[in-house]
């Protein structure tokens, strides 16, 4: 299943990468883009889970949840949750810095990420229990433990205005860390993060299909992952905290302070 969802997202790239700098843009929101090269993406992934796995369930951006032949097996506890564009704002600008992102999900629990950035042909995966890779090579997270000399990333939700904390947790953590980036991919950030080249992400605003893939690739790569308490996170729910581990109470401290 691993295989199929990496050569899956490697596919999906390859479709965004045909459609870079041509494809076709729409609002589906005040400001919220989708572009052609989404929905076809979308569609590549989707079928293709169709046809090799007919009875796992779906979540998908741009399609919404789409169930598996249920008549046959009763509810799947098979989910695949896929984002087959993430950072459609910088794709549709041109800006290299977007993602195909897959994970399968069994009985509420995150089995498989994949995240593919197909401008850089890097491929981060993850098997839980079985480490994290990118190009097939073992990766870790970073072992930095003072967040005095942390580079961390961020992303500016849609409904800012409706988000009254961000500004002040912006502030702050410029404050307090080495660096802070925002790039406009959260699931490339994760994967950067699970590879030790941030070491730190939060975000108030996310989907699941932003997450999901992340999670496990941070988990496996010995990272930690909890809401801004520090409770286990729920992937349906808006705010994550991303570590290397190290820094991790230090970020918490900081978003509830």
């Amino acid at each position: 299943m691993l295989n199929f969802a990496i050569q899956t997202a490697r596919d999906a790239g390859s479709v965004l990468i045909d459609r870079l700098g041509r494809a076709q843009v729409s609002n589906k929101g005040d400001i919220d883009l989708v572009t052609e090269a989404d929905l076809a993406s979308e569609k590549l992934i989707i079928d293709r889970i169709k046809s090799h796995y007919p009875r796992h369930a779906i979540l998908a951006e741009e399609s919404g949840a789409a169930e598996g032949i249920e008549a046959v097996a009763g509810k799947s506890d098979w989910k695949w949750i896929i984002d087959p564009l993430d950072g459609t704002t910088n794709y549709a600008h041109g800006y290299p810095c977007f993602c195909v992102s897959i994970a399968v999900e069994r009985a509420g629990q995150i089995e498989i990420g994949v995240v593919y950035d197909p401008t850089r042909d890097e491929m981060f995966a993850a098997e839980r229990g079985q480490g994290a890779t990118l190009n097939e090579r073992p990766m870790r997270v970073s072992i930095l433990d003072d967040l005095n000399a942390a580079m961390l990333c961020t992303g500016f939700p849609y409904n800012v205005r409706e988000r009254p904390n961000f500004a002040r947790d912006f502030v702050n953590f410029t404050m307090k860390a080495q660096a802070v980036r925002r790039d406009g991919s959260a699931a490339l950030d994760l994967a950067y993060l699970a590879c030790g080249r941030f070491d730190g992400f939060w975000e108030d605003g996310l989907n699941a299909w932003d997450v999901a893939a992340g999670l496990l690739l941070i988990e496996e790569a010995g990272g930690r992952v909890t809401d801004y308490r520090g409770e286990p996170l729920d992937i349906y729910t808006p705010k994550v905290l991303a570590t290397n581990g190290r820094v991790h109470d230090a970020m918490m401290g900081v978003l509830n302070s």
